[in-house]
């Protein structure tokens, strides 16, 4: 414990803190970061005397399943959220919800469930925090929905001199636009205000179809579809000639499944040995479109709030010594589905990449956030893969990896940032066309630039080097 002396020794905050060096690492194993610090505060106001009793340079994370160094910084205090997890306020009559970032989506979910409530918009699974959701602007599997940022009615953050600001759509809405989606360059959102939505009986239906059927299917019979809630779409690795398309869509029908939540722990043995035979060989693969065969064939009926209360557990183990699952996302135009999908299969078996399946989803369009990755309404294609974690293995990831940016960028679309480093600084200025914007913004409230991270790190000095 370490006691921070303030108000002229009036006032006694108390913090947990690791007052040692210590290597923090994220999900895969793969990005160690030896941090001086790391830090827990439980309140706003902790952290903004921690802001403005430090000197620099600060990271935040939460429940670090990021994938790039986004959440520590080399020599630099890190500051774990996962004790800033209060409720503030919960009015379910209105469907808001004012709470600590430092919780997660499962912590939301047991508080709102009793209400017959669930969240409008997070990821597949719940384990992620609420403040890493909002940092790098998420999206899930929601029809007519899009990124996180779609559900956020304000936010209150500590900027770099220890100042707490309320910022929305409509008050401070340069700091609201650049913080969410802003991977904690800004400063420490440490509280937002949430629209929910109801919780209610979906049914899962899916059909299966050649992947030169699937824009046209998801035009005309998901697209517009009130009924559905969530939607993906699986691609089927080797050959990637099938896609399965799932869809939970609201219901009147009796449940068939009667928890109104997942338990906590999802590990299974059968589901790792699963994972194991479609990593180990292309029968593997193949023989995974025969187990999902005989699993879609049921149309269970579930409530919302279970189907969005997945855990990580459920793909456990992620990294072992030697190899680690990793994920990567692309987001395109709808209307260029077509023009992308081959390249990205030929990409991908040109270099031999162990996908395990590609996922496709919806969102629709950014309102407005610098760093925006929906520029207009696109389909994400979230490639689940595995790979050696050895240096020369890393290398040849960051080949096919720019390959695909690349193919991204010609086809109008972005990539995602909470992954691994391997795009160069021209592609992701062309992604990201609005990161000059941002990091005017960042310089302008954080001129010490005290808050940084790996991500941050690496662009942003890249691009002040080019000019």
């Amino acid at each position: 414990m370490k006691c921070l002396n303030l108000f002229s020794g009036f006032f006694f905050l108390s913090l947990s803190l690791t007052t040692h060096a210590v290597v923090v690492n994220d999900i895969t194993g793969m990005t160690p970061v030896e941090v001086t610090s790391i830090v827990q505060p439980e309140s706003t106001q902790q952290v903004a005397e921690l802001i403005k009793n430090t000197d620099g340079p600060v990271s935040i994370a939460g429940g670090k399943y990021s994938m790039g160094g986004q959440t520590a910084i080399k020599n630099g205090i890190q500051i774990d959220t996962q004790k800033l997890n209060h409720v503030i306020s919960f009015d379910p009559k209105e469907k808001l919800l004012t709470i600590e970032t430092g919780a997660n989506w499962r912590q939301v979910q047991e508080l709102i469930d009793p209400y017959n409530l669930s969240v409008k918009i997070m990821q597949s699974y719940a384990n992620f925090s609420i403040g890493g959701s909002l940092s790098v602007n998420v999206h899930g599997r929601y029809i007519g929905e899009g990124p996180i940022i779609l559900s956020v009615e304000k936010i209150k953050i500590v900027l770099a001199d220890g100042s707490i600001v309320v910022a929305s759509p409509t008050e401070n809405q340069e700091i609201f636009f650049g913080a969410i989606g802003g991977y904690g360059g800004l400063g420490v959102i440490t509280e937002v205000t949430l629209r929910l939505a109801e919780n209610v009986k979906v049914k899962r239906v899916s059909d299966v179809m050649p992947i030169k059927n699937y824009y046209q299917y998801f035009v005309e019979n998901i697209r517009s579809d009130k009924d559905a809630i969530f939607h993906n779409a699986i691609i089927y690795p080797p050959d990637y000639k099938k896609v399965r398309s799932v869809t939970f869509k609201q219901t009147q029908d009796p449940l068939t499944i009667q928890e109104r939540l997942r338990p906590n722990s999802q590990y299974s043995r059968k589901q790792e040995a699963q994972i194991k035979l479609v990593t180990s060989s292309d029968l593997g693969k193949h023989l995974r479109k025969t187990y999902d065969f005989f699993d879609y064939i049921n149309k269970p009926v579930m409530w919302r709030n279970y189907e969005a209360s997945y855990d990580v557990s459920n793909l456990h183990p992620i990294a072992s010594k030697n190899k680690s699952f990793v994920l990567q996302e692309y987001f395109i135009p709808i209307e260029r589905f077509d023009e992308f999908y081959p390249d990205l299969v030929s990409i991908l078996k040109k270099h031999k990449v162990n996908v395990i399946n590609i996922s496709i989803r919806h969102a629709n369009q950014d309102s407005g956030s610098l760093l925006a990755w929906a520029k207009k309404e696109v389909f994400a294609f979230v490639i689940y893969y595995q790979q050696a974690t050895d240096e020369k293995s890393k290398n040849e990831v960051g080949i096919w990896t720019r390959k695909l940016i690349d193919l991204a960028l010609a086809n109008e679309g972005s990539y995602y940032l909470p992954y691994q480093l391997h795009a160069t600084v021209e592609q992701f200025q062309r992604a990201y066309p609005q990161a000059e914007q941002y990091f005017k913004l960042k310089d302008r409230l954080d001129p010490d630039n005290k808050f940084s991270n790996l991500l941050l790190q690496r662009y942003r000095t890249e691009l002040t080097d080019n000019k």
